[in-house]
């Protein structure tokens, strides 16, 4: 066999062992010496490592630096192992070790083996800068580029030596997080140290380093930023302004010697964002100004991320003092009125922070992810930890554990929970042991993930097993609200079989008030109602409790929504469909949750139309229905019951119902804008007034045992007449009729105001629903003229007697229901009137003027603020309308496009005709959009209509919410409504009244 045979059998075999590249891996071996291929207790050791050839690469590179390594590694089995362990997981490692070829003997012998304590820790990276452990400054006041690279050499040094012992599984990941944070604190007295030598009046003062989040809880990763407060107090005899100066420089030295760039890299950020006021505040506090803040303005976020302080650099007496004052508040955070709000708001913080590409791949920050289970753990510490003092740990692990002893959680959910993060922080390692780099996003490369796997000992399929066991873990974790805040509420009420841990009733109404419930008293109620017992119902409320429980408390109004939920289940508990779509349609429920928390309104309509709970489940069943097939629907409701008109029109109420419930629904979940609900629900009333309308005609014909002697229209008006109706809206009407050719002219005008009073009679009967009131106050004369007129007595009155604000009004007439062929010919009559053929005249504009200014100061009701009134405010629906309608009065004559009784429809036209700015339209349009917006909010929060902004901060909350704000933006809200209105208004005078 000659040599090349050789070579290829021999790179043969080795690739089939597991090298990627069996001929290059021959020639590195080769390189290594002529014993090196044939020695099977290497090769056996670099196919153990996670990738083979990565580990291969760093020995061979190391050997050319330093050949004593390889017979070291012949020698002692313990070295190899450890040496090619690390090298097949971390290239950063391996170069580390390349550079520093004396620094693979830090995994020789028992040293290698050995936790290292702190003590010789702090003294190794002191010493590394020049500086003894007793009197930590640096013999030389130079912390040039020599000294800030040997920090990172002997650092590096001993993140090697940890390295080791975690991959080869010398020490759990409780060992490794502890130490990697003990490591950082004694690289922070040595930076410490540096930033002393620098400063010559660091004497004068104190400074104490208080580690935050992963580093003051002892659990910190490989490579993350490392949180920090800074507090400090002056000497005896020193200014405290002078001291504050000295600790600031101090403080700043000690940051830049970590996060500085040096030829040997950098060791890690210093993150000072979590001290007061953030980093809009001063770097460094006296203990007094820190307690100061947080006792007046610190927020609940603020005291969640001081459960983890711990002193850990620098004036360790005086750290001590700040921790145990921040303690007692701490644990008192939960008692706090806007504890809810601050848990929301950090919860979306946290969840803003992770990139739309790397969601389902991130480990920390995802759906599933080590965020979840740590924000759920200190949630129930802080609900919990203000009675129990023995939950009071930093740790994740240790407090997760104290929550299970306690009976806070289960036992078995504590333990699977306890995997998901001790699995999920190990992947999250080797990912930033490979580079040295801070990452928690699984890659997507095949290489990577293989490595990965293999890291974690599965050889057999490493990327399909790792996939799996990550989706399993991230699945549990991701239940985590139910395991660990809800399901144990269900506990406190109900006997759940197999369950250990069982809270106290006062454990679980401070839990239920955490979550933002204002009665849980009442809430344990509700929750012990729907599921004790032992039926088929309650089994399955217990399933769909605790994931709704978790929903509820996410609504404005978490009280309202699970007293609905209660209301609605009494009403269809029996029914078969109901809890099985609840159960298997996880999207019906959540969306069911969310809707019974934010609107009575809806509420309201859900318990008396329960059914339509099935209309939840797809957005195709929340696109308004066409007016055509709710029409035919109504229609054939009223037929059915011809011989009964109230009957008739509670049947008609009833599909009103049930279309008001659809629109109120897809406008809430934001599949419709507010233009497309004012079309929605003014068709709907159109239908509703054509129903009533056949069902009094019917009526009346059959009192009076003949046909009906006229024909008959309804004009629809106002809002209902601009397709702009609201869920409070009343209908605006006109009625019109013409008798027929040889009737009775007297008998056909009595015969037609029967069939309008009856239609409004029928309308406005008491009812479960909300009612459609008939408003004909816009007829001739108002109040003072007849209800119904005949078709010539219109024309008669507006030719001798009609007022410019009369043809305004009819801008928005439009025929609504009854005989179209008759609506048609009132909208012709009124053509002229409404669209002058020469435009209005000068005084008519200054009568309309002087008409809105008076509407202005004296329709607004005592007591609004004019502010904040959406309808006649400055800026608001009727400013709008007006300047709108002022322009069609004076041009839709001469420019068809602008007749039209829709207001934006108006705006746009005299956009396009060159009668209004293109940026003034859109001021203008925004203010009339968010005006109805609120009113229709108003309605659907509190079932009841309103026009003012509320003055209550509680409703202020609710309404903002529905809008889409979060929890804690109220004030944004109301701002945001003064801003456009105020914009709008400026346009208004401009346009409007000539300003």
């Amino acid at each position: 066999m000659n040599a090349e045979s050789r070579m290829q059998t021999t790179a043969g075999r080795l690739a089939r062992l597991g090298f990627a590249d069996g001929a290059h891996t021959e020639r590195l071996l080769d390189g290594l010496g002529p014993e090196a291929v044939g020695d099977l207790d290497l090769l056996a050791d670099l196919l153990g490592a996670a990738d083979p050839d990565l580990a291969l690469v760093s020995l061979s590179r190391l050997a050319e630096r330093d050949q004593s390594v390889l017979g070291a590694m012949r020698a002692d089995p313990g070295l190899r192992r450890r040496l090619l362990s690390v090298f097949g997981l971390s290239a950063a490692l391996g170069d580390h070790v390349v550079r520093h070829p004396g620094h693979w003997r830090l995994l020789e012998g028992e040293q290698a083996r050995q936790r290292s304590p702190y003590r010789d820790l702090r003294a190794e990276l002191l010493e590394a800068v020049g500086a003894g452990p007793a009197d930590p400054v640096p013999c030389a006041s130079d912390a040039g580029t020599d000294v800030l690279c040997a920090l990172r050499v002997a650092y590096r040094g001993r993140l090697l030596q940890l390295a080791a012992r975690d991959i080869t599984g010398l020490a759990m990941l409780g060992e490794v997080t502890s130490e990697l944070s003990d490591l950082a604190s004694a690289a922070l007295e040595a930076a410490l140290a540096v930033a002393r030598a620098e400063i010559p009046e660091s004497a004068d003062v104190r400074l104490a380093v208080i580690g935050m989040g992963k580093c003051g809880a002892r659990e910190l990763n490989y490579i993350s930023d490392v949180d920090v407060v800074f507090v400090a107090e002056p000497r005896d005899g020193v200014d405290e302004t002078k001291a504050l100066q000295a600790a600031t420089k101090l403080a700043q030295g000690m940051m830049r010697a970590c996060s500085i760039s040096t030829p040997e890299g950098t060791l890690w950020e210093v993150d000072a964002a979590l001290r007061p006021e953030g980093k809009a505040g001063p770097l460094v506090r006296t203990l007094a100004s820190h307690l100061t803040y947080y006792r007046r303005w610190a927020k609940t976020w603020e005291f969640q991320a001081l459960l983890k302080a711990r002193p850990v650099a620098g004036d360790l007496e005086l750290g001590g003092e700040y921790v145990n004052a921040v303690n007692e508040m701490v644990w008192q955070a939960s008692t706090r009125d806007n504890f809810v709000e601050d848990v929301q708001a950090m919860r979306r913080r946290v969840e803003a922070h992770v990139r739309a590409g790397e969601v389902d791949r991130q480990i920390k920050l995802g759906p599933g992810g080590l965020r979840d289970i740590e924000f759920a753990v200190q949630l129930l510490q802080l609900v919990h930890g203000r009675a129990d003092a023995l939950l009071r740990r930093r740790a994740t692990l240790p407090a997760l554990a104290a929550l299970s002893r306690g009976g806070y959680v289960a036992r078995d959910d504590a333990k699977t929970l306890a995997e998901a993060y001790t699995f999920l922080r190990r992947v999250e390692h080797l990912l930033q042991l490979h580079r040295l780099r801070r990452t928690a996003v699984v890659p997507e490369d095949v290489t990577d993930l293989r490595r990965i796997g293999r890291g974690l000992g599965m050889v057999v399929d490493p990327v399909g097993e790792f996939t799996t066991r990550w989706r399993r873990h991230a699945m549990e974790a991701r239940r985590l609200h139910e395991k660990l805040f809800y399901r144990p509420l269900l506990q406190a009420v109900a006997r759940l079989p197999g369950e250990e841990a069982r809270l106290s009733t006062g454990a679980a109404t401070a839990r239920l008030s955490a979550l933002g419930f204002a009665d849980p008293q009442g809430a344990l109620r509700h929750i012990a109602a729907l599921t004790s017992g032992v039926s088929r119902r309650a089994a399955i409320q217990r399933t769909l409790l605790p994931v709704m429980l978790g929903w509820f408390a996410d609504t404005p109004d978490p009280d309202a929504g699970l007293l609905g939920f209660r209301q609605v289940s009494d009403k269809l508990g029996a029914t078969p469909w109901y809890l099985r779509l609840l159960r298997d349609e996880t999207a019906v429920a959540d969306r069911m949750a969310r809707l019974l928390g934010t609107s009575r309104y809806v509420t309201g309509l859900l318990l008396h139309a329960p059914e339509a709970v099935a209309m939840l489940g797809s957005d195709g069943e929340l696109q308004a229905r066409p007016k055509k097939a709710l029409a035919a629907e109504a229609a054939a409701a009223v037929q059915r019951h011809e011989a009964d008109a109230e009957t008739a029109v509670v049947s008609v109420r009833t599909l009103r119902r049930r279309e008001l419930f659809r629109t109120a629904v897809a406008g809430l979940v934001g599949r419709i804008d507010i233009e497309e609900i004012g079309q929605a629900l003014s068709e709907l009333n159109d239908v509703t007034l054509q129903s009533a309308l056949d069902a009094a005609i019917h009526k009346v014909t059959l009192e009076r045992r003949g046909g009906l002697p006229t024909r008959f229209a309804v004009i629809a008006m106002g809002r209902l007449g601009g397709y702009e109706a609201s869920y409070g809206s009343d209908a605006d009407v006109m009625f019109v009729h013409s008798p027929l050719e040889g009737s009775d002219e007297k008998d056909a005008a009595g015969a037609a105001h029967a069939v309008a009073n009856e239609m409004r009679r029928l309308l406005a009967m008491p009812a479960t629903d909300p009612p459609l009131l008939v408003d004909p106050d816009l007829r001739p004369e108002g109040r003072q003229g007849p209800l119904v007129r005949t078709l010539a007595s219109y024309a008669a009155y507006y030719r001798r007697w009609s007022s410019p604000w009369e043809s305004q009004a009819l801008l928005r007439a439009r025929f609504s229901a009854g005989d179209e062929r008759l609506g048609e010919e009132f909208m012709e009559m009124i053509e002229p009137l409404r669209y002058p053929p020469d435009g209005i005249s000068g005084t008519a504009v200054r009568e309309i003027r002087r008409l809105k200014a008076r509407m202005e100061a004296e329709r607004l009701p005592r007591g609004a603020d004019p502010l904040l009134h959406t309808k006649l405010g400055r800026g608001g629906l009727s400013d709008v309308e007006w300047m709108a309608q002022l322009i069609q009065l004076q041009h839709a004559c001469e420019i068809p496009e602008l007749r039209t009784t829709r207001t934006l429809e108006a705006l746009r036209a005299a956009v396009g005709a060159g009668l209004l700015a293109c940026t003034d339209e859109e001021v203008v349009a925004d203010a009339w959009r968010f005006a109805a917006q609120i009113r229709d909010a108003i309605m659907l929060v509190r079932g009841r209509a309103g026009d003012s902004i509320p003055a209550d901060l509680r409703e202020r909350m609710l309404i903002a919410r529905a809008l889409g704000y979060p929890p804690d933006g109220s004030e944004d809200f109301v701002d945001d409504y003064l801003r456009t209105t105020r914009r709008a208004r400026v346009v208004v005078e401009r346009v409007f009244y000539g300003a």
